[in-house]
């Protein structure tokens, strides 16, 4: 019981943190053109990742997702949300972790939604991955061996850091439509 509301309180506080969609112009541009970036690398490391960008029935990127901890960890992010490959709006994530956590580390995170339900799943606004879904670090082939667990499939890339992890926790994301993120 413990666990379960430190967790909470840590990931509630991260959430906090990540906006999930950027209030100004300049904001907007720099999101979007670090999402391109974290997008045309994932495609340099796996060209066989092509074939979930198009047909994931909707995918997320998030460049730059922070994480770090000493006992409790935490990571967060800002990114874009994707349907059919066009913007369809912004996302934050948040992860609180309890357990044997120490070190620091960045990584770019990409989701692909399998179908209808995962999307709606994903844009309701409180979309929650399991502990037990685990992201899939990129290297060559990765996407031709890719296989969704409950209509997610995770990738990390260009991860940065390091970091000794042997913790419970989960990933909590938002979504705010675009005609919202004004």
């Amino acid at each position: 019981m413990r666990i379960k509301l430190v967790s909470s309180l840590l990931l509630s506080a991260l959430l906090v943190a990540c906006s999930g969609a950027p209030k100004t112009a300049e904001q907007k541009e720099s999101l979007s053109s670090a999402v391109k970036n974290s997008i045309d690398l994932v495609k340099a490391a796996d060209p066989t990742l092509q074939k979930l960008f198009d047909s994931a029935y909707g995918y997320a990127v998030l460049p730059s997702v922070g994480k770090g901890g000493f006992l409790i960890g935490g990571a967060g992010g800002d990114g874009e949300m994707f349907k059919g490959g066009k913007l369809v709006g912004y996302c934050s994530m948040g992860q609180g972790t309890i357990g044997a956590t120490i070190g620091g580390q960045s990584f770019d995170e990409f989701i692909f939604l399998k179908d209808e339900a995962s999307y709606k799943d994903f844009t309701s606004g409180q979309f929650t991955v399991a502990a037990q879904v685990s992201a899939v670090m990129v290297k060559a082939g990765t996407g031709a061996a890719a296989a969704y667990q409950n209509g997610v499939a995770l990738f990390v890339n260009n991860a940065k850091g390091a970091m000794a992890e042997a913790a419970v926790g989960g990933q909590q994301f938002n979504f705010v439509p675009l005609d919202s993120a004004k």
